[in-house]
Parts: C-alpha cells; sequence; structure tokens
C-alpha cells in the first residue's frame, strides 16, 4: 500500500476568511475556533473570519490563527477515514503536525504559538532584521555566500530551503543586503526581500528559543501516534524529549523543508495532502518531484474531492 503523508502550512498562507465556510456549516468545525478564543482570551475567530488583513498577519496573530483552522479542517477531512503514515509542517506548520500527531493537545498548540509568536516579535528590534528569497542558486553557493557575509561582521544564514532554486535567508538588514547582492553576483536570478517581522530561523532568534523552552517546560508534550518529519533534521521522530529539543532548535535552524519531502518519499510516501489554507506546499512539492500526487484541503468541496480520488485509488 502506498503511504499519504499530511502536512500543514506556515507563516504566508493565512487569508482573511479561512475556515469561515466550514465552521458556519459545521459546529464540530466551528467548536475549533471557540476553543482557539477561550485558550487565548481574544476574539480569534472574529479576526480569522473578518480581518483586518494587516492584523491577522502580526505575528502573534497569524500562528494561532493557522494552527486553528489547519487543525479544524483536518478534523472535518479524517471524518472520511483517511489517516496519515506520517506528518510534517513548514516552520509553524510543525506545531500543526504535532497536534494531528497528538503530541500537544490542540490548547496547548494554540498557546504554545501564539507565545512563540510573541517572542519571534520581540527578539530582534524592529527594522534591525530581514529574510529574502534566493531564486536560482544551488544551497552550497548560497551557503558560502552568507558564510563570508557572516564572517564579515554581518550575521546571514539559510533559513528556509524550499525546493530546488528556492531558498529563503534570513540575519540582520545589513547582511542580508550585502547576500542577496553577492547571491546574483554568484548567478541567483533574484534576491526578494519578504515581508517579515523578523529574522525568523536564524540565530538572532536564540533569546525567543530560550523563552519558548520555558514555555514548552509548562505544558504536556507526549509521544507521538503518527512519525512527524522535523524541520531541522529532516528525519522522523516520535519521542516527545526529542520533539521538545527540536521544536527549539527550530526558531534558530534552517528549516529542511525539500529535505524532509525527499526523505518522506523515500520512506515510500507517494501522496501528499496539504491541509489548511493555500497551495503553498503543494506547489514546493511538485517543484522537488514531479511524480508524487499532491492534494490541498481548505475547504468542503476540496475535502470531498480528495476523498473521491482515493477512494478511486484503493478500489
Amino acid at each position: 500500500m502506498n503511504k499519504i503523508a499530511f502536512v500543514f502550512p506556515g507563516q504566508g498562507s493565512q487569508a482573511v476568511g479561512m475556515g469561515k465556510e466550514l465552521a458556519e456549516k459545521h459546529s464540530e468545525v466551528m467548536d475549533y475556533f471557540r476553543r482557539a478564543n477561550e485558550k487565548l482570551n481574544i476574539p480569534l475567530s472574529k479576526l480569522i473570519f473578518e480581518g483586518p488583513k494587516e492584523e491577522l498577519t502580526i505575528t502573534f496573530n497569524t500562528q494561532p490563527a493557522l494552527l486553528t483552522t489547519s487543525i479544524a479542517i483536518l478534523d472535518y477531512f479524517q471524518k472520511s477515514g483517511i489517516k496519515a503514515d506520517y506528518v510534517a509542517g513548514h516552520s509553524l506548520g510543525e506545531y500543526t503536525a504535532l497536534v494531528a500527531a497528538g503530541t500537544l493537545s490542540f490548547e496547548e498548540g494554540v498557546y504554545a504559538v501564539r507565545k512563540r509568536g510573541e517572542f519571534m516579535e520581540n527578539a530582534v528590534p524592529n527594522g534591525e532584521g530581514s529574510m529574502a528569497a534566493v531564486l536560482g542558486l544551488d544551497r552550497d553557493r548560497l551557503f558560502a555566500v552568507t558564510n563570508e557575509v557572516s564572517e564579515s561582521g554581518n550575521p546571514v544564514s539559510l533559513a528556509n530551503l524550499n525546493c530546488p532554486g528556492q531558498i529563503v535567508i534570513s540575519g540582520s538588514k545589513k547582511g542580508v543586503e550585502i547576500a542577496g547582492a553577492k547571491a546574483k553576483e554568484a548567478g541567483a536570478k533574484r534576491a526578494l526581500p519578504l515581508d517579515v517581522s523578523g529574522p525568523f530561523h536564524s540565530a538572532l532568534m536564540k533569546p525567543a528559543a530560550d523563552q519558548l523552552r520555558e514555555v514548552l517546560d509548562g505544558i504536556e508534550v507526549k509521544d507521538a501516534s503518527v512519525p512527524i518529519v522535523a524541520n531541522v533534521t529532516a528525519e522522523p521522530i516520535t519521542s516527545a524529549t526529542e520533539i521538545k529539543d527540536k521544536l527549539i532548535e527550530q526558531l534558530y535552524s534552517p528549516v529542511l523543508w525539500e529535505d524532509s519531502v525527499r526523505k518522506m518519499i523515500e520512506l515510500g510516501v507517494d501522496t501528499f495532502i496539504e491541509i489548511g489554507p493555500g497551495k503553498v506546499l503543494s506547489g514546493l512539492i511538485k517543484k522537488i518531484d514531479k511524480t508524487v500526487t499532491t492534494f490541498s484541503v481548505s475547504d468542503e468541496e476540496s475535502a470531498q474531492t480528495v476523498i473521491d480520488a482515493l477512494k478511486e485509488e484503493r478500489i
């Protein structure tokens, strides 16, 4: 039997109105939004369903909003009986994957990512850090560029290794600018500054990681019921202790998304189901390997499409 992976999106996939249609039709879906409101003591569902967009895109709002929406959609989708052999998530999406694997309770997951967002937002003074997407340069050459720039006193590093020819760099504002220019000299097609509030997945996030450890030490983290392929190592893990360590490292380490997808394929996964708003991960997965099947589930219609397609395959 071929294997299935559920994958969960990170920041950038959020949209005002995500999950709204499903929540209005199904009380059990709406229940997740209510529980998130209660846990955080804020009207998160109103922000998700109505905006404004500027407020939804603030890191400490985006993170619990995406986790809540993705888990609510997952709960609806799983009533079909389709199960995952592996789970993975991109950056913030890793927390959604952990809730899906029973490692964190939904409430603890929402709380943890709200705090994670606050710590990330406050780790570096506004305007001092940035990120950029570098297109068309392989990782070894880009790594050499970021190393050279960092050694000159302007910290910058690889942050998201998304797919061949698409790598995000992160660090000090000056470091990212210099590395972007040097990457183009080295053959990159473009270096596009990203609209983010900080230098995520870089060494500048270490203060946030220390604070996050305190939060994770205060909540129950269980062994995973389904192996989760960790961002930091691109290896499957199930142990609660290892999961907690990797979540802390994840804040200041690169997200090895391409490697994670390749690892799941190596382990027999041929069907990836992206659960949550948008189709960002499905696009990246297709750039990594055209031969695998990808689906995106974000509402009732897309869920039914996937259920029908998989039932046909298994008849």
